[in-house]
């Protein structure tokens, strides 16, 4: 089942971002056969606020330990997050 990990960053975080992307992307080629679709979440000048992934896991829980593991949520670069079960209809 997939799930979206909708996370968006404290205010005034870019540094801490910036910092923590290259643990980022190498947590995430972890599972990069599994992963859907993932970026950056951005505000009306194309900057960076959050992080948005879609990937698949056997359940719920699995979601909740990887969004919790990511270097950006370890390092306290989120100020929220979401995980929610997704079911992909488009494209077919």
């Amino acid at each position: 089942m997939y799930f979206a990990i909708h996370c968006i960053d404290k205010p005034g975080s870019a540094g801490l971002r910036a910092a923590t992307r290259p643990d980022h992307l190498d947590y995430l080629g972890k599972v990069a056969d599994r992963i859907l679709a993932g970026g950056p979440l951005l505000d009306l000048d194309g900057n960076p606020l959050g992080s948005l992934l879609i990937v698949e896991f056997a359940d719920r829980k699995s979601a909740y330990d990887f969004a919790a593991g990511d270097p950006y949520a370890q390092a306290g670069l989120f100020a929220s997050t979401a995980v929610t079960a997704w079911r992909r209809v488009f494209p077919a």
